[in-house]
C-alpha cells in the first residue's frame, strides 16, 4: 500500500501575516493570491502540469491551518485516507479518532514521536 504521495500543502502562521506574505512575494516572486497563499501546480521534465498541486499559505493561525502551539503544519497527500490510518492504528501510532470527509477531500490526523499534528489529506476523485 502507498503511504504519502506527495505534499498537499504547507501552512504557516504568522504574527503579521500580511507583512510576511508581502515579503515572500517580492522577495521569493511566490504568486500569493488574495485567499493568503498560492497554488504550485506538479509538472513533468517537460514543465507540463499533471495531477495535483501543493498549496502554501500564511495565516494568522486564526483558521484553525495550524494547531496550537505549532508555527507550522504540513498536508500530505495519501491515495487511501481510511486504509492508511488503519494501518497507522495496527502500528500503534497516535491517531485521532477525527476523519473529515468534505467537497475538498478526506482529512485525517496522526501525533508524530515529537508532538506534531500531522494532516494526512486524500483528495477528491480525479484531483
Amino acid at each position: 500500500m502507498k503511504r504519502v504521495t506527495g505534499i498537499g500543502g504547507i501552512f504557516f502562521k504568522a504574527k503579521d501575516a500580511p507583512a510576511l506574505r508581502a515579503w515572500y512575494q517580492k522577495h521569493l516572486g511566490i504568486d500569493v493570491q488574495p485567499w493568503g497563499g498560492a497554488a504550485f501546480t506538479w509538472t513533468d521534465d517537460e514543465g507540463k502540469a499533471y495531477a495535483g498541486s501543493t498549496i502554501w499559505s500564511i495565516s494568522s493561525g486564526a483558521d484553525g491551518q495550524v494547531p496550537e502551539g505549532q508555527p507550522f503544519t504540513i498536508n500530505y497527500r495519501v491515495d487511501d485516507l481510511h486504509a492508511l490510518v488503519k494501518v497507522l492504528r495496527d502500528e500503534g501510532c497516535n491517531v485521532l479518532d477525527k476523519v473529515d470527509d468534505s467537497e475538498y477531500g478526506k482529512f485525517g490526523w496522526v501525533i508524530d514521536p515529537e508532538g506534531n499534528k500531522v494532516e494526512l489529506w486524500q483528495p477528491p476523485e480525479g484531483q
